[in-house]
């Protein structure tokens, strides 16, 4: 892939976000990016401990805060081997901004149970637990920089005055506009995937990662933790239902009471229990609080127990990695005998649709005795079986956690052949699913609302890219924002080469 020196949006993004640079063991990061640290958990999660020696796991790092009060609401927290505990959570450079802040004395953070500082010379018995984030952080704080700068949330509306000259730009040029930004946005899941395989492995990362990406928005780090003690709960079960059962336990998701009205329903539930009642004291200290989930409005699709039962067949099967990993060998075979169509930069415009059904074909499940037929455990019996899996989600998966994954284990051994081909098979992927923020910036940005504008998935990684890297730091008028300007410049110069168009 086209490294960050030879990408023109990598240095349109570097000169106008500059980070701040931060060598380590230099000077203190300022808060914002220690607020992005614990946002997004970039840190060696398993190694956590607060400054009086007690061992930390986050079981949900909270809701950033918009209305003033601590920086986290939410959050839920384990010590030691206390009980989990929900609360809030404030981010402070020094401890001894809890009192210099005057948080000691303000009613609003009465509720906060950590303070994540940088560093502390030593505990301080005024504030609550403190975390001090230098010795616990997953990369180096200056790659943590460039990766974080843009993780905050959408402005209310955006009024694009990139809108105009964005559709000036001649379908090469928005395409080459599009893929660069994709890159950034790709390289940096790809280096988060590195950074977390130099603490646990290739194959506990992948999960993780699996894990996550099923948890949607709402259910991230209920899913990541689920995942991160895998080794443990996972012992002495093998079947996809006790896997089931297990999983359900130890989520703190398997209902307490029967539905009363679902037979089918009340069935499953009473198994499951026999299995849970067994093992429930055992792996008591792996069990998770029912309200670190987020179960309110999801659709029944997407509910978190049909999830886990789909990932208690990935791991029945033993084998879903080594399936993965042939897979990506497969792209590298297809390598020398690209698709007729091909444009610049080995980019071809229609992804191969046996390449897409195939990894469809390693993550579905074909039938589940009982999620096939029921949404949740108290809806009817579905007339028609349900697959646990649609290919929108596959490829979801694909570009957000299996292409990156399998690009960067290529790059770390040195195989360029399969690094080419991942990007090009990247670059060509079918869309993913539509969802707000991709409507609000195709209006905004592209003058339209029509889903077609983007006929790809990196065409939507880019979208999103500029969004973080623009959008997101000026206001709704589009304040000093200089993305209009740079865009003006591109408008007036030729890309290099043809681009050819993404997707299908």
């Amino acid at each position: 892939m086209t490294s960050r020196a030879d990408n023109f949006y990598a240095a349109w993004r570097e000169r106008c976000r500059a980070v701040n640079v931060l060598r380590d063991g230099g000077s203190t990061p300022p808060e914002k990016l220690l607020q992005a640290v614990w946002q997004h958990q970039r840190l060696q999660r398993d190694r956590l401990k607060t400054t009086d020696g007690r061992s930390l796991r986050v079981l949900h790092p909270g809701f950033i805060s918009v209305a003033g009060g601590p920086d986290f609401r939410g959050a839920v927290l384990q010590f030691g081997e206390e009980k989990p505990v929900a609360g809030d959570v404030e981010v402070d450079l020094q401890s001894g901004g809890w009192r210099a802040h005057g948080h000691d004395k303000n009613p609003h953070f009465k509720n906060v149970i950590l303070h994540v500082v940088w560093e502390t010379a030593k505990p301080n018995t005024a504030v609550p637990a403190v975390l001090a984030l230098k010795s616990f952080l997953d990369a180096p704080v200056v790659e943590l920089a460039l990766a974080l700068q843009n993780e905050s949330g959408l402005p209310e509306s955006l009024r694009g005055k990139c809108s105009a000259p964005l559709r000036e730009l001649s379908p090469a040029q928005l395409t080459e506009l599009l893929r660069a930004a994709a890159r950034i946005r790709f390289q940096t899941k790809a280096a988060a995937l590195l950074a977390r395989a130099k603490h646990a492995g290739w194959e506990q990362t992948l999960w993780e990662n699996l894990f996550r990406a099923l948890g949607y928005k709402n259910n991230v780090w209920p899913m990541l933790n689920l995942a991160e003690r895998k080794s443990a709960w996972q012992r002495g079960v093998q079947s996809v239902f006790e896997i089931q059962a297990r999983l359900l336990g130890v989520s703190g998701l398997l209902p307490d009471d029967l539905t009363r009205a679902q037979k089918s329903s009340d069935t499953f539930l009473r198994r499951a229990w026999d299995l849970w009642w067994r093992d429930r004291d055992e792996w008591e200290g792996c069990r998770q609080p029912r309200a670190a989930w987020k179960l309110h409005g999801l659709r029944p699709a997407n509910h978190p127990q049909r999830r886990l039962a789909l990932v208690a067949h990935w791991l029945a099967s033993e084998n879903l990695i080594a399936k993965i990993e042939a897979w990506g060998l497969a792209i590298a075979g297809r390598a020398g005998n690209p698709p007729a169509g091909g444009g610049a930069h080995g980019v071809t415009r229609h992804a191969s649709p046996r390449l897409v059904e195939s990894l469809h074909e390693i993550f579905r499940v074909e039938h589940d005795e009982f999620w096939s037929w029921h949404w949740t455990f108290k809806s009817a019996r579905l007339p028609q079986p349900q697959p646990l899996l649609g290919a929108a989600r596959t490829t979801d998966l694909a570009v957000n956690v299996v292409l990156p994954w399998l690009w960067v284990r290529a790059r770390e051994g040195g195989n360029e052949k399969l690094q080419a081909e991942i990007e090009r098979r990247f670059l060509a992927w079918p869309a993913a699913e539509d969802n707000a923020v991709l409507k609000l910036a195709r209006q905004r940005l592209l003058g339209t609302s029509r889903r077609r504008v983007l006929k790809g998935a990196a065409a939507q990684q880019g979208l999103m890219q500029i969004i973080r890297d623009f959008c997101e730091h000026t206001n709704a008028v589009c304040a000093d924002c200089r993305f209009p300007e740079l865009v003006q410049c591109l408008k007036s110069e030729a890309p290099s080469q043809p681009a050819a168009s993404f997707g299908l």
